[in-house]
């Protein structure tokens, strides 16, 4: 591929010029087509991509050693309840707290490389549209740093006592929730469930982002037959019920889910039900979609990280990376694909646009220490983190080993250096 050269810069949406920030280059970064290159980004978008050393001017940063690659997404997080596993007693929703966990999450998206999230936030009960509200601040308060969106999940939307959920998803929209969302597996009227979400949908414009567990395929088809045709689009996940039905019955939903332009998210991780959901399933152990199956016939399937240290899961890290690592682990995709699930069609699903390292794409990038995918997918410690032309977070690690000199020596293991006379420790060798 040849070099990318730069392109004229297109103006704002008020027809002015945009504000152009200070040119940056990542130097002596490696692509993912084996090159070593330069990549000058500028005004929030790539500027020129040419050999290493031949851009100038700019800021530099020195990314030797580092593979680039379009920024990932996070297409499903639950950001209002995350980082509440050890809380003891009841977990605060005030909403001060709501906002505060809400953008530690997304931070902690953010340094893994995810400069784009969507959270899903529950709406109506006790709360009302208060945690929503929070959220909104938390999104407000990152621009800049990543793009926060937020899914408004109603929980019953039919029969009577659905009336108070409509009226307050209506309200939600107005507040400024770009995605309507629902629970229909948690509603008496399932089918009912996903017609009044589609229809504020329709009328309002939104996006709409699901959550099921799609273990009844006869839900899924009527709900991929209600969907056809919707823009700007129809997402549902985690669907991990899918995996735990015959493959025929999957490969006949699968295949109304491609032809109504469904995306399926999944959660390598495990799905965002709690232990106590999980036992009365009978699933004791969390089911992640069979990606590699849905994506045979044609579904677009993005992948995410979901519950991050709540009462579903008492673990979580929020990297992309490790999901798009657990997929390639599991056989579910090789890590190309398996990186595009967390990249590629998981900004996708978000509607964002498309990112590639080529003059005129958006400046949305992860440098990784590493030769190659597989390689950063596995031990992917060091991240250079960039959005909107900008190092937005950094992450540096150290690998150090004990070993006698001889040995060290033997086999250039990276050790620290010994303290100097003034008993200060010097540099690390070699980072990681």
């Amino acid at each position: 591929m040849p070099d990318s050269h730069p392109q004229q810069q297109p103006p704002t949406h008020d027809g002015a010029a945009p504000e152009v920030a200070p040119a940056l280059v990542l130097g002596g970064v490696r692509l993912a087509d084996g090159r070593t290159v330069d990549v000058r980004v500028c005004g929030g978008r790539i500027e020129a991509v040419g050999t290493a050393g031949s851009l100038v001017p700019g800021t530099r940063i020195d990314l030797d050693g580092y593979l680039l690659l379009p920024a990932p997404a996070e297409p499903h997080a639950h950001c209002d309840t995350a980082l509440t596993a050890d809380t003891v007693g009841p977990v605060s929703y005030a909403p001060e707290e709501v906002q505060r966990r809400t953008t530690e999450a997304a931070l902690l998206h953010l340094g893994h490389g995810a400069t784009a999230l969507r959270t899903h936030v529950p709406i109506g009960g006790v709360h009302g549209l208060r945690s929503l509200e929070a959220v909104l601040r938390a999104r407000e308060a990152l621009r800049g740093l990543t793009d926060l969106s937020s899914v408004a999940v109603p929980r019953v939307l039919t029969g009577a006592a659905g009336a108070d959920g409509l009226a307050m998803l209506r309200d939600a929209v107005k507040m400024g929730a770009g995605v309507i969302g629902g629970c229909p597996d948690l509603d008496p009227d399932p089918t009912g469930h996903v017609e009044a979400v589609l229809d504020i949908a329709a009328r309002h414009g939104c996006a709409v982002d699901l959550h099921t567990d799609g273990d009844d395929p006869a839900r899924l088809a009527r709900l991929a037959a209600m969907a056809g045709g919707l823009r700007p689009g129809v997402t549902i996940g985690p669907c991990g019920g899918l995996a735990r039905l015959p493959r025929d019955v999957v490969a006949r939903v699968a295949d109304r889910l491609a032809a109504a332009g469904v995306t399926v998210v999944c959660l390598p991780q495990g799905d965002c039900a709690g232990l106590e959901d999980r036992r009365a399933r009978g699933a004791y152990a969390p089911s992640c979609a069979p990606v590699r199956l849905l994506r045979s016939a044609g579904v677009r399937v993005a992948a995410g990280s979901g519950a991050l240290r709540d009462a579903a899961n008492p673990v979580g890290r929020g990297d992309p990376l490790e999901a798009s690592f657990l997929l390639a682990s599991r056989g579910e995709a090789e890590p190309e694909e398996a990186y595009e699930a967390v990249c590629g069609r998981a900004r996708a699903a978000l509607g964002l646009p498309e990112v590639r390292v080529e003059a005129g794409f958006p400046a949305e990038l992860l440098a990784v220490r590493g030769d190659g995918l597989p390689g950063v997918l596995s031990l992917a410690y060091s991240r250079v983190v960039v959005h909107q032309g900008r190092v937005v977070a950094r992450t540096s690690a150290v690998r150090e080993y004990c070993a006698s000199a001889a040995a060290a020596a033997a086999l250039d293991l990276p050790r620290q250096a010994r303290p100097d006379h003034s008993g200060r420790p010097q540099p690390p060798e070699r980072a990681d």
